[in-house]
C-alpha cells in the first residue's frame, strides 16, 4: 500500500489550484519530424518559478500544521525543489532555510535568495548538503522537506500528468526526467488511479544514474558521484519511497549522454522556441534514443523546467563541452 493515493491528488489540485496556474501542452511539427511520430510537450518550464516543483511545494507547505509554519522548513536542493519551497513559504509566511552544494546554479542561489530564503552553502554535492540539513533540523526544530519521500509533495508534483490525461485522452507514452523520481512517481500513481495503460518512461543523465541502477537491481544503490550537467538530476542516493512507487508503475528507464542532453537542449530550443534546463531536455534526448519503438505513437515529453544557468547555455548553444568541474570552476 503506496503512502500516497490518487485520492490524495485529486486533493493536491483542489489545494493548489488558487496558486498554480494549469501549464500548457502543445504539439509541434518540428520534434514530430525528428521522431517520427506524434510529440506533445508539457511545459512545466512555463511557472512562475520556472519548474514543476513547485506544485509539491504549494501542497506541502500550504496544509502544514500552523505551529509547524511558526518553527520554519529547511530543505537541500540543486534548485528547483528549493525554489519550490521559497515559492511556497512566502506564499504562506513560512521561513524556509535552504541548503546548496558549493558550485550550484548560481542563478538558482540568486532566485532562492530574492524569494527571501536563508541560503546556506554546504557540501560537494546535494548528498552532502542534505545530511547537512537534517543536522540542522533537529538542532532547530525545522520541520525537514525532503525532495522526494513526502506524500503531499508527490501529490502536488501528480496534478500535472492528471492535466496531460485531461488535456490528451490516450497518450501512449509518457517520457519523465528522474532526479528522485517525485515527478514520475507522481504520474504512476495517476495513471493507476485511472486505469491507464499509458507507457510510463523515466529518465536519467549517465553519469548520475543511481536510481536507474537501483529500478533495475530491486534495491537502493548509491554511486560515488554524480557529475552531469542535468544539475536537477544529480544525485547519488536513491529516495525509498519514490522508488517503491516506481518499481511498481514504470515500465522502462533510459540513460542519455552528457552531449546527448546539450544536443536535445539546442533541439528543444530550435523546435518549440523555449528555453530548457538539461534536466527538462532529457525525455527528448531519451526518446531520440527510442525514436524506433515510438513510431506511430502518442508520445508526450514533459518539460519539467527553464533553470539553466548563463555559462551553462552559452556553452550548450556554441557546442562547447562542458563538464560539471568547468561550468562551477567559471
Amino acid at each position: 500500500m503506496t503512502a500516497v493515493s490518487f485520492a490524495d491528488v485529486l486533493a493536491a489540485r483542489d489545494f493548489i489550484r488558487p496558486y498554480i496556474h494549469r501549464t500548457p501542452m502543445y504539439p509541434y511539427p518540428g520534434l514530430e519530424r525528428l521522431l517520427g511520430t506524434q510529440v506533445f510537450v508539457k511545459h512545466e518550464n512555463h511557472h512562475q518559478v520556472g519548474a514543476f516543483k513547485v506544485r509539491g511545494g504549494v501542497n506541502l507547505v500550504g496544509t502544514l500544521p500552523e505551529e509547524q509554519k511558526r518553527k520554519g522548513i529547511i530543505g537541500a536542493t540543486r534548485g528547483n525543489h528549493g525554489q519550490s519551497l521559497a515559492f511556497a513559504g512566502k506564499l504562506f509566511g513560512v521561513k524556509v532555510v535552504i541548503l546548496v552544494p558549493f558550485g550550484n546554479n548560481p542563478d538558482k542561489n540568486e532566485a532562492m535568495r530574492l524569494l527571501g530564503v536563508e541560503l546556506i552553502e554546504f557540501g560537494r554535492d546535494f548528498d552532502e548538503s542534505f545530511a547537512r540539513a537534517r543536522e540542522l533540523t533537529a538542532q532547530y526544530g525545522y520541520r525537514f522537506v525532503h525532495s522526494a519521500n513526502e506524500p503531499k509533495l508527490i501529490a502536488g508534483v501528480g496534478t500535472y500528468t492528471l492535466e496531460i490525461f485531461e488535456d490528451l485522452s490516450d497518450p501512449e507514452v509518457l517520457i519523465i526526467p528522474v532526479g528522485l523520481g517525485s515527478g514520475l512517481s507522481g504520474a504512476c500513481i495517476v495513471a493507476e488511479g485511472l486505469g491507464k495503460k499509458t507507457t510510463l518512461v523515466g529518465v536519467q543523465a549517465e553519469n548520475a544514474s543511481s536510481v536507474v541502477k537501483s529500478w533495475r537491481q530491486g534495491h537502493i544503490i548509491t554511486t560515488e558521484s554524480a557529475d552531469t550537467i542535468a544539475d536537477g538530476l544529480a544525485t547519488r542516493i536513491p529516495a525509498e519511497m519514490t522508488l517503491e512507487i516506481m518499481r511498481r508503475r514504470v515500465d522502462e528507464m533510459v540513460t542519455v549522454s552528457e552531449e546527448e542532453i546539450g544536443e536535445a537542449v539546442r533541439l528543444m530550443f530550435r523546435a518549440t522556441h523555449n528555453l530548457v534546463e538539461p534536466a527538462g531536455a532529457c525525455p527528448l534526448a531519451a526518446a531520440l534514443k527510442m525514436r524506433a519503438r515510438l513510431k506511430g505513437k502518442k508520445v508526450v515529453l514533459v518539460q519539467t523546467g527553464a533553470n539553466i544557468d548563463w555559462a551553462t547555455l552559452r556553452a550548450i548553444m556554441e557546442g562547447n563541452k562542458l563538464t560539471p568541474e568547468k561550468k562551477e570552476a567559471g
